[in-house]
């Protein structure tokens, strides 16, 4: 889990480029006329936010009432390409692809209430357990509500939010005698959707839209710098897939989820970030298993 996270937002602080190196793979690859190192650091800080961001992974009606589910979720972290990946004015290379998947616990519920809408609500947490040197730290929390509008037809809303924080050296020193010293990275997102399904059963396809804001913080912690985010993700969201009980316990979401890029801004330098998608764009997939609780008890009738 080494270097997960954006590794090259310290290293554009240090004032020498000595022994950097790159990749065999992206050797050769020309640098872009529109390159620009304030872009590419903005970009990886809100890539990996939206990577760990909280989707739904369910319909709009994810438990019947007074039901909920232990579950394990699991995001997938794209990799990233050469033309993403080089930093200090193309000069260095980062691997920023060590991590393919992010695990975290789930546990999901739906509150026993009688009538059309069905409130409910899901906590995640991933505790600071050190692998490979990085301590990551995740948690996750959403609210909303369900309406079964048709025996085959659901509507929600949901709002979430979340929290990552990293602790790592994740700034690596160009000089493999130097000391090891440990950076911090924090990254919040917070978001609305609103959701729309299907219903056959206990075979729920849906799809969402929303709008989510990403704000970041990275402390490089061989000299204390702070590296600014200047373009934050502030834009929309957009998921589909299939939420599903199998049997009576076994629940299983699958999900594709996409953020196109966010509103278009000019950095307090004058830089114009356009097409918008330059520091903010990513498409990955979601899945959640586990086992669903609850009696079963008599479920409100669609409006």
């Amino acid at each position: 889990m080494k270097n997960l996270w954006p590794i090259f937002l310290a290293l554009s602080c240090v004032p020498t480029l000595a022994r950097a190196a790159v990749d065999p793979k992206c050797e050769g690859l020309e640098k872009p006329v529109d390159y620009n190192e304030q872009v590419q650091q903005d970009f990886l800080q809100n890539y990996f936010a939206l990577a760990t961001s909280y989707s739904a992974v369910h319909g709009p009606l994810p438990h019947k009432a007074g039901r909920g589910a232990v579950l394990l979720g699991l995001s997938v972290l794209p990799p990233l390409g050469c033309g993403k990946r080089f930093v200090l004015g193309w000069t260095k290379t980062e691997e920023t692809n060590k991590m393919p998947v992010m695990p975290r616990p789930v546990l999901s519920f739906a509150l026993p209430v009688q009538g059309p809408v069905v409130p409910y609500g899901s906590f995640s947490y991933l505790p600071p357990v050190t692998v490979g040197g990085t301590r990551n730290v995740f948690f996750g929390v959403e609210v909303g509500v369900g309406w079964a509008l048709h025996e085959h037809f659901e509507l929600g809303l949901r709002g979430h939010a979340t929290s990552l924080r990293t602790i790592a050296d994740v700034a690596t020193a160009f000089d493999e005698t130097d000391p090891v010293v440990l950076d911090f990275y924090n990254a919040t997102t917070f978001g609305a959707d609103l959701l729309v399904g299907l219903r056959f059963g206990d075979v729920a396809p849906y799809a969402s839209l929303g709008l989510m804001d990403v704000s970041s913080f990275f402390l490089v912690g061989d000299d204390n710098v702070v590296v600014d985010n200047r373009h934050p993700y502030a834009g929309l969201t957009w998921a589909s897939g299939v939420d599903a009980l199998v049997g009576e316990r076994l629940r299983v979401g699958v999900e594709l989820f996409g953020a196109p890029g966010g509103v278009h801004q000019v950095d307090p330098a004058g830089i114009t970030l356009s097409p918008s998608h330059r520091y903010g764009n990513l498409i990955t997939g979601r899945l959640r298993l586990g086992v669903e609780f609850g009696s079963e008890e008599k479920q409100p009738p669609p409006i």
